[in-house]
């Protein structure tokens, strides 16, 4: 590949295909549909091979819905925490299916979009998740209808309810207990309903994943209701198969040698920042040199962590960080003005493309 100027995210085909090849496992063992979660990743780019293995996708606001609508196909789920009234009538466009969060949204707005699958938001009171900052069912949770005889009195404008209750849930006996849970708590409202989703955070491509049990689980829970089943894959669509590519600019010593890289945690990690997480550099490999790698912003806990790695980092040193897509790329910013990476995908065939490009005049677009 040809040296590209960094910083750059390089998506690459062939790993991302590696995921959509078990997603389309999943979906012909199972007969669930799978839609990409648009608030994980919606680098459109790659979508020209994603709808290959994928029923279409769901969104989290009224932009992401029409992106889908525009970039994707397909279907389009349109949900949101919380709709505006003109956002309900501009989605009603796109969408073949509006999730509402609340039976309050649902009795305001369901005029609004007659014709259209409508579908709620239940908060089941389990959940997965290894942080609270991320549990759909934490105390006091805003996300879903906890109260099952307030979704029964509404019952009749629905066609079907969406359960998401897990974050990177890798535990597949966990799942599919969870499965059975709702199956039995919730038995009288599924009987009514067309389809249900139990939205994203199955990390069901992760290797060793017991697909098999996975999927019999799924395909008992439809037969047993007569819904179809959805699963919204985010991360487990796109995990291992992104890099953020960066170049050393100075290293410094304060006790320890600091490299300081020509990107930021801040303002392309932003994730790992929120959740005091540690990203796993691809390149150079661990090895016996110990050196803290830090951003470029002016934060002063703009800092990826500490490494011990096979090569001695210098100017011009070339820094790889693993796993650059999922909540990354659609959380990156322009703070302190620093440059924003371009976006680069390697395609199947090899060849490499730098799909798009930011400069001065998109960081001022950006403000007023």
């Amino acid at each position: 590949m040809k040296k590209l100027t960094t910083p750059y995210y390089l998506i690459d085909e062939s790993k991302l295909e590696r995921n959509l090849k078990i997603i389309q496992q999943v979906r012909e063992a199972s007969e669930a549909k799978s839609v990409l979660a648009l608030k994980c990743f919606s680098t459109w780019g790659v979508f020209d091979l994603m709808r290959n293995y994928l029923d279409g996708t769901t969104s989290s606001s009224l932009f992401e819905a029409r992106l889908g609508y525009e970039k994707f196909g397909k279907e389009v789920h349109a949900y949101s925490v919380g709709f505006s009234k003109d956002e309900i009538k501009a989605v009603r466009k796109f969408a073949s299916k509006v999730i509402f969060n609340s039976v309050s949204q649902l009795t305001a707005y369901s005029h609004h979009v007659r014709g259209i699958k409508l579908g709620l938001r239940v908060n089941p009171g389990i959940s997965y998740s290894h942080f609270d900052l991320a549990d759909p069912a934490r105390k006091y949770s805003r996300l879903g209808v906890s109260d099952q005889a307030e979704i029964s009195k509404v019952s009749s404008l629905l066609s079907g309810l969406m359960f998401h209750f897990n974050c990177e849930n890798d535990d597949t006996d966990n799942i599919c207990a969870a499965i059975d849970v709702i199956g039995e708590r919730y038995a009288a409202l599924l009987e009514k309903m067309e389809w249900v989703s139990f939205g994203g955070g199955i990390y069901f491509t992760k290797d060793g994943y017991k697909l098999d049990q996975f999927c019999q689980k799924l395909r008992q829970f439809s037969g047993k209701f007569g819904v179809q089943v959805y699963l919204e894959p985010g991360e487990a669509t796109i995990t291992h198969c992104a890099e953020l590519v960066t170049t050393v600019l100075d290293v410094i010593h304060n006790e320890v040698d600091i490299a300081i890289i020509d990107a930021s945690v801040e303002a392309h990690l932003l994730d790992h920042l929120i959740y005091h997480t540690t990203p796993r550099i691809a390149v150079p490999e661990p090895g016996p040199h110990h050196v803290m790698i830090a951003g470029r912003t002016c934060l002063a806990g703009d800092v990826l962590g500490e490494y011990d790695l096979n090569a001695r980092l210098a100017v011009g040193s070339e820094v790889r960080i693993a796993d650059a897509a999922g909540y990354t790329m659609v959380k990156k910013n322009w703070f302190n003005g620093i440059t924003m990476p371009a976006i680069v995908v390697r395609r199947l065939n090899g060849t490499v493309d730098v799909v798009r490009t930011f400069g001065y005049q998109d960081f001022k677009r950006s403000l007023s």
